[in-house]
């Protein structure tokens, strides 16, 4: 039976829609993507779906994705439930041992169980796990100083259970994608005296990426990435850009620290890191096989 103009040219666009995404695919074949999954693309069924066929295809396509992943709403909902009071200082949680438990249980429960679902249930293969398994992440206590205003004087916040990494141990991730596996990583931290941390997750996808010298940082974020003074999409910056962007205050707020997450990923390692719209469908497949990519791509200087 004869196929109907529209459906014609459904396929024709189809077919044209692979064609230009070829050169692309041949690019990133066999390289590591490291993708941060939180914010809004993490709360919205439709994206959450969109993401896991996402992430599935690009395994299916020859590339190694690795998964690092927040929670903040879920942690947030079960400390509600426990009576648990939070505060936050910058945007750190003051995480102190009751806490530690509670967060430890959500991230590398039943958050990275659902992530690594999403996944699997687009027919590729993922696995949860968090980043003490294997001594993966390997935390120290985070420092922290806040100066007086008044006074001028530096004190350090004691943030309780809260880290940042100090040593990515590959073996675990290499191990995953050699056999066809999907990581899902929770952003908890393990110390030299066996202490867990709660590490955030951009900082610990920051680290692993430049661990895993990857291709790309992908961070899905709630922003559109880094706009300039007219509030226009920086498609592009260098090292040095970006610095002087911060230096200047161009660059304001809460994009700081994923700039320089970003920064750091590519000082370690990495090859670029996007700072990228998770609230537009597809934005990974977009970002990666088309030249429109929706966000700011931080190159090494």
């Amino acid at each position: 039976m004869p196929m109907s103009e529209d459906a014609l040219k459904t396929a024709r666009e189809q077919a044209a829609v692979l064609a230009s995404a070829l050169p692309f695919l041949r690019r990133y074949a066999g390289d590591t993507i490291v993708v941060k999954y939180g914010g809004h693309a993490m709360g919205d069924p439709a994206l959450s779906e969109a993401f896991g066929h996402d992430i599935a295809l690009l395994k299916l396509i020859g590339v190694n994705p690795v998964v690092v992943h927040g929670g903040g709403p879920q942690i947030n909902a079960m400390l509600q439930r426990l009576d648990i009071k939070s505060t936050f200082i910058d945007g750190l949680r003051i995480t102190d041992a009751a806490m530690i438990d509670v967060i430890e249980m959500v991230l590398s429960g039943s958050v990275n169980k659902q992530v690594a679902e999403l996944i699997n249930r687009a027919g590729a293969l993922a696995i949860g796990i968090s980043g003490k398994d294997g001594g993966m992440i390997q935390a120290r206590k985070l420092a922290r100083t806040v100066r007086d205003p008044d006074s001028h004087i530096e004190r350090v916040l004691d943030l309780g259970f809260v880290g940042e990494p100090e040593r990515i141990d590959t073996r675990v991730l290499y191990a995953l994608s050699g056999s066809g596996v999907i990581p899902v990583i929770a952003p908890v931290g393990v110390g030299l005296d066996g202490q867990t941390y709660n590490i955030n997750a951009d900082t610990a996808a920051g680290a692993i990426a430049g661990a895993l010298n990857a291709t790309r940082l992908l961070m899905l974020t709630d922003v559109p990435g880094v706009l300039d003074e007219n509030k226009q999409l920086i498609p592009e910056l260098s090292a040095d850009d970006a610095r002087r962007g911060i230096a200047r205050g161009m660059i304001s707020g809460g994009m700081i620290p994923k700039v320089e997450t970003c920064l750091a990923a590519v000082q370690a390692g990495a090859r670029a890191a996007v700072i990228l719209d998770g609230r537009v469908p597809h934005a990974c497949l977009l970002e990666l096989f088309t030249t429109a990519g929706p966000g700011t791509l931080i190159r090494a200087s």
